[in-house]
C-alpha cells in the first residue's frame, strides 16, 4: 500500500452507505500513521449492532478504538497525537445523540470547533449529508438537519481536504 500524507483535517461526506466510512478508513491507513477510530455510534438495537459489528469486522486489528457518544472534542484533545490519524465516525450520529440527551447543540459544536486549535495530529470526520431531501414535517428533525448542515460548513471551511462519496466513488471537493 503507498503511503499518502494525511492533512490536519478531512471531512468525509456522503449519503448512507455510500461507502464514506470505507474510504475514510482508508485515507487513514495510506497515511502510515497508527490509526485511532473514535466511533460516536451506540448499539440502541439489533440492528445498530450489526452495523457496528460489520464496521469492526472490516477494520480488523489495525485500529485503537476509542468509543465516545457524547464528549467529541474532550476525547480529541486527549487522543490525537503527530504521530496518529484519528477518524471519527460519525458527525451524524454523535448529533443525534446529543439531541436524544438533550444538550446544548450550539455550545457542543462550538466546543468541538475550538478544539481542533489544538488538535496534535490529524482528523478526519466522517458525517452523513443529510440536507439533500425534503425540509422535515417535525421540529427535531428540522433541529437535526439545520445543526447538521451548519456542522458541515463550519467543518468544510476549516478542513484542509472535504471528500463527497457517492456509490462508494469519492469526489475531492476541497482542494480542487
Amino acid at each position: 500500500m503507498q503511503r499518502a500524507p494525511l492533512p490536519r483535517l478531512t471531512l468525509v461526506l456522503g449519503g448512507a452507505r455510500s461507502g464514506k466510512s470505507r474510504h475514510a478508513e482508508a485515507l487513514a491507513l495510506t497515511s502510515g500513521l497508527a490509526c485511532h477510530y473514535l466511533a460516536t455510534g451506540t448499539a440502541g438495537d439489533g440492528e445498530m449492532r450489526a452495523r457496528i459489528e460489520a464496521h469492526q469486522a472490516r477494520r480488523g486489528l489495525h485500529w485503537t478504538v476509542h468509543e465516545e457518544p457524547l464528549a467529541l472534542a474532550e476525547t480529541l484533545e486527549r487522543i490525537t497525537a503527530p504521530e496518529r490519524a484519528v477518524l471519527v465516525d460519525c458527525l451524524t450520529l454523535w448529533l443525534t445523540n446529543l439531541l436524544v440527551a438533550e444538550r446544548d447543540l450550539d455550545a457542543a459544536t462550538a466546543g468541538l470547533l475550538r478544539s481542533l486549535e489544538t488538535t496534535r495530529g490529524p482528523v478526519v470526520f466522517v458525517s452523513n449529508e443529510v440536507g439533500q431531501g425534503v425540509v422535515p414535517m417535525n421540529a427535531m428533525a428540522r433541529q437535526f438537519v439545520d445543526a447538521t448542515g451548519a456542522l458541515h460548513q463550519r467543518l468544510a471551511a476549516l478542513a484542509d481536504r472535504v471528500d463527497l462519496v457517492t456509490a462508494g466513488l469519492p469526489l475531492t471537493l476541497k482542494p480542487r
